[in-house]
Formats: C-alpha cells, sequence, structure tokens
C-alpha cells in the first residue's frame, strides 16, 4: 500500500508523514523531491525551474515509487505536493497500472492558517533574512488551496484547529492503518517536530 499525503506548503505534510511513520509498523516515507533534486543537480542553472514540469522527474517517480511498494512489507508514505491536475493523473494513472494500492490523502487548510504557519518555520524568516518578502512556498497558497480542494484530489483531511495525532489518527482509520506507539508526550512531540522541521527546511 502506498499513502500519498498532499497538500499545500504549510498543511503539515511532513510532520504529518513522519510521525504516522514512527506510529504503523514497518512503514516506509519515501520523498519525491529527492528525485527532483537529483534532477536540478544534473542540470544546468539556466534550466532548474519547477522538476515537477520534467517529464522524467514524473516517469522516475512512478518507477520507484512502484520499486519501493514491491520491496518493502509495509505501508510506503509519500509526502509530497502535487497540484497540476495532469501531472496528477498521469502519476496516478502510472501507479495503478503498476498495480500500486494508492490511498490518497490531501491535507486543507484555509490561506491564513497555512501563512500563520509558513511564518514560524525556519526557512521563512531565513528568506526574509536574505531580503525576500515572502517564501516561494508562501507565493504557493492561493493556487494550491484551490486545486486541492477539488473532487479531483480526495480524499480531504481538515487540518485547521486539529493537531499533528489528529490528523494522523484520522489518516490511519480512513486507510486501515494500525497505530502501535502511542501518542509522545508534549515535551517529546515539541522536540521531535522541531528536528524534523530543521532536517526539511526548503529556501
Amino acid at each position: 500500500m502506498l499513502i500519498w499525503i498532499n497538500g499545500a506548503f504549510g498543511a503539515g505534510k511532513t510532520q504529518t508523514a513522519f510521525e504516522l511513520n514512527r506510529r504503523v509498523p514497518h512503514s516506509h516515507i519515501a520523498d519525491p523531491e529527492l528525485i527532483g533534486f537529483a534532477v536540478h543537480k544534473m542540470l544546468p542553472a539556466s534550466e532548474r525551474g519547477d522538476f515537477q514540469d520534467r517529464p522524467q522527474w514524473r516517469s522516475a517517480v512512478v518507477a520507484t515509487l512502484a520499486d519501493a511498494v514491491a520491496a518493502h512489507d509495509g505501508p510506503v508514505i509519500v509526502p509530497m505536493t502535487l497540484v497540476n491536475p495532469e501531472y496528477f493523473d498521469e502519476i496516478m494513472t502510472g501507479l495503478s497500472a503498476e498495480n500500486v494500492d494508492v490511498k490518497h490523502f490531501s491535507l486543507t487548510a484555509s490561506a491564513e492558517t497555512l501563512r500563520h504557519r509558513l511564518r514560524t518555520r525556519s526557512g521563512y524568516w531565513l528568506g526574509r533574512a536574505a531580503g525576500r518578502d515572502e517564501t516561494w512556498a508562501m507565493q504557493q497558497i492561493t493556487r494550491c488551496v484551490a486545486a486541492l480542494g477539488t473532487d479531483r484530489f480526495t480524499e480531504h483531511v481538515d487540518t485547521d484547529d486539529r493537531t499533528i495525532d489528529e490528523v494522523v489518527e484520522d489518516i490511519a482509520a480512513r486507510a486501515g492503518l494500525l497505530l502501535t506507539q502511542p501518542r509522545l508526550t508534549a515535551t517529546r512531540y515539541r522536540l521531535r517536530r522541531a528536528v524534523v522541521g530543521i532536517r526539511h527546511i526548503r529556501t
């Protein structure tokens, strides 16, 4: 089984994915963004736009995720924003052709909530220090909220006024996943959240 956790930047995909991974036995996280970084490194700087626009990224995501599911005895968790309808259909159709059982969830939140969350991230303040008024992620809010709110991107999981624990437990229940690890204490949760956030700073 593949659990695709979609959502706008700031919706909580990464934190949700890593907490789901911690609480679900034998689960594995596969991040398609890493393939995008590899594609960029092989191209001259002038060609490093949105790697999702590259056909080789989309085909590599399908092939690699299919391999990950086939090789792993447990759910594969994919935290990745994917809002272009054509790219979404291409990847989901490709995974289906590889007989991958995909459970897709879109984490939703209001634009105000997303802006607030992004402003609390280290990456946002690093961008401000570099002279940028808004991070790239902040600029994508309107586009992402509009796209992900449509029926194409179901199932929707509302994250406004909900904790990561509540979101994780909602996804697990819908996907039929057994959570074997309990919630973390408040102190341990804050520490883990900080560590995950620092490891995934995007500026």
